[in-house]
Order: C-alpha cells, then sequence, then structure tokens
C-alpha cells in the first residue's frame, strides 16, 4: 500500500508519491495515479516519510484546517514539520522559558522525565523475566538488570546537577539496551546494544524509526497544551531541536515504542528481508518494513489503559496528550511536581 489512515493521520509511504485537494478531499497520486482519496476532515495530521512532495495549496488547506504535515526520511528522521500558527497562552509559555532558565528547577522536572523513562524500562524488564522460570539464566539477566537499573534511578533522584542526572540516566539506558536482546526471542534479530545514526542492525532500525513517529506524537501533544516544544529541560537548547518533546518522549520509549517493536518481532511481523543495508553498514525498513511498524505502533497506541495518575481508562494514543496537559498545569503552578506516566 502506498499510503493509509491510522488514527486519523495519513502515512505516505510510496516514493514519489504526491498529494492534491479535490474539492473537500486529500488524494495521494503515485505515477499519475490516486491511490487513496480522505476527507480533510477526517485527519488530524499527515506523514510524508521518504521522497514524496505536497504543494503550497494542500499546504495551505491544511494549515487552515489545523492539520499538521511532519515530513520524514525513509529512516524515520523529523525533516521538518508544517502547523498552523502556534496557540495557547502566551503567559505558560513565558512560564516554560522561564523555569528553563532556572537551574535548580530545571533539574526538578528533568528528573522526573528521567523517573519515568528509567521506572517504565525496569518495568519492562520485570514483566518479561516473569515468564521464565526462577533459575534460568534469562530471568537471572533481566532481574539483574532490572536491579542496576533501579540502582541508576535512585542515583537519579538524588543528582544535583544536571551532568549527574544525565549520567545515571546513560548508565541506566546502557544496562537497560544491554539486556534488550533477552526481551528478542528471534535469533535472527538479536541485537548488540543501542546503536544509531545510522543504526546498524535491524533491531535498531525498528527502534529508530519507530521513536521518530513518538517524537511527532510528542510535538503534536505539546503544540495542543499551548506549550513550546523546542524548548526543554533535560535536552538543552540546541538549534532545530524539540527539547521539550524530547523530554516528554523519554518515558514513552519502553511503553510505546520498544513494547511495539518487540510484539512485531516476537510475532514474526517482520524478517530479515523487510530490511535494506546501506553504505557504511547502516540498515533501514525497506517500504513494506515500514508499513508493518507503522501498522504495530498505531496498534499499540490503540490499547486502552487505565491511567496511573487520573484512574480513568484511556487509549495509549492520549497519554502523550494527557502528560503534556499535566506539564502545562505543573508550569502553572497547579501541581506540585511533574508526575511523569510510570505503567506496571
Amino acid at each position: 500500500m502506498t499510503a493509509e489512515v491510522r488514527a486519523n493521520t495519513l502515512f505516505v509511504t510510496a516514493e514519489g508519491a504526491s498529494l492534491r485537494m479535490r474539492e473537500f478531499s486529500l488524494q495521494v497520486l503515485v505515477e499519475g495515479k490516486v491511490r487513496i482519496s480522505v476527507p480533510l476532515h477526517h485527519l488530524h495530521a499527515i506523514a510524508m516519510i521518504g521522497r514524496a512532495s505536497v504543494s503550497t495549496v494542500v499546504l495551505e488547506r491544511c494549515v487552515d484546517a489545523g492539520i499538521s504535515v511532519t515530513f520524514l526520511t525513509s529512516a524515520g528522521k523529523l525533516v521538518a514539520r508544517v502547523d498552523a500558527p502556534v496557540s495557547g497562552n502566551v503567559l505558560l509559555r513565558r512560564s516554560q522559558f522561564r523555569l528553563a532558565d532556572d537551574r535548580e528547577k530545571s533539574l526538578k522536572i528533568a528528573r522526573s522525565f528521567v523517573a519515568g523513562k528509567l521506572n517504565n524500562c525496569r518495568s519492562l524488564l520485570m514483566h518479561a523475566s516473569r515468564d521464565d522460570e526462577d533459575n534460568s539464566p534469562r530471568r537471572l539477566e533481566l532481574r539483574t538488570a532490572s536491579a542496576r537499573v533501579r540502582q541508576a534511578i535512585l542515583g537519579a533522584a538524588s543528582a544535583t546537577t544536571m551532568d549527574e542526572l544525565r549520567g545515571q540516566e546513560g548508565i541506566g539506558s546502557r544496562v537497560y539496551f544491554g539486556a534488550f536482546s533477552q526481551l528478542v526471542r528471534e535469533d535472527s534479530m538479536r541485537m548488540p546494544g543501542r546503536n544509531r545514526r545510522p543504526p546498524r542492525d535491524p533491531v535498531n532500525a525498528m527502534l529508530s524509526f519507530v521513536y521518530a513517529l513518538l517524537l511527532n506524537d510528542c510535538i503534536s501533544a505539546l503544540t495542543t497544551a499551548g506549550l513550546d516544544p523546542a524548548v526543554g529541560y533535560l535536552h538543552s537548547d540546541r538549534p532545530g531541536r524539540p527539547g521539550l518533546a524530547l523530554d516528554l518522549m523519554e518515558e514513552f520509549r519502553p511503553l510505546l515504542a520498544d513494547r511495539t517493536v518487540l510484539a512485531i518481532i516476537n510475532r514474526k511481523q517482520v524478517t530479515p528481508d523487510d530490511f535494506v543495508r546501506g553504505d557504511g553498514g547502516s540498515v533501514m525498513l525497506s517500504p513494506e518494513g515500514r508499513r508493518t511498524v507503522i501498522a504495530g505502533y498505531h496498534d499499540r497506541c490503540g490499547e486502552e489503559v487505565k491511567h496511573p495518575l487520573l484512574n480513568q481508562s484511556a487509549l495509549l494514543s492520549q497519554f502523550p496528550f494527557i502528560q503534556a496537559r499535566l506539564l502545562a498545569r505543573y508550569i502553572r503552578g497547579d501541581l506540585v511536581a511533574y508526575p511523569p506516566c510510570v505503567l506496571r
């Protein structure tokens, strides 16, 4: 399939595809033929993956309708994003910027993001270890890794500088990804650890691609909440980097992205044939592989789970938006701390 709609997002994956408007519908053309037509009011986002094009007329209609258009490379790297003019309370954004300039307050928020990420990583390791017999080598390795991640959680909670906090986050992440191959049940899809820019094995290629999808969702969530996705706390400011979106997505990496990749692999929905090797040992998803991963990601996002703070069930796709609103409430001063989303 050259394009498909999932969760009100149009994914255009065909090389050379183009978009055009026909009255109130958006059409995707490949080699001059209409492959899919979608009423504009059915969409809230468009993701253009690879070499696809869109006219200024389409962009104008999308902006007017409040539909974001995101451009990603074939590997899933964010290239550009077109949104409607920023809405929300300017006083909220001013508070966000002031907090970012306060070293102690920035550290407090950043500790929450790291706590959310590492606790969810540990939960995933612990959950997987329950499937094995008590003294199996896999169970012991996962339990050992879980204990070491817990030490990183404690270290992060007591960190007094941003460098110390980032160091503990890095330790916990390395331990987690060092044990990640134990969660992969297909021998042909094992990974030696986390690598990127470029990914050099199929699992890392999938992780990088899903992280790009997740980042796009976090940008949308923060924009909807009236926050600036560029000004973060854990991730320092860099031109073109959505620092706050990267902060927010930390707690969702194990919840949404990592679990998606593991499910796709362990259900044998992808094989080594779904990947393409490039120069320098890089590995990328094939067009068919990308479609499988997109479908798996939105299947995961479509699961209904009880939010740990609100004690109400919601689709996982709504969780970044819930957390963005909680972050906005903290920045306004309505909450004493930002509560990360941690699922057991």
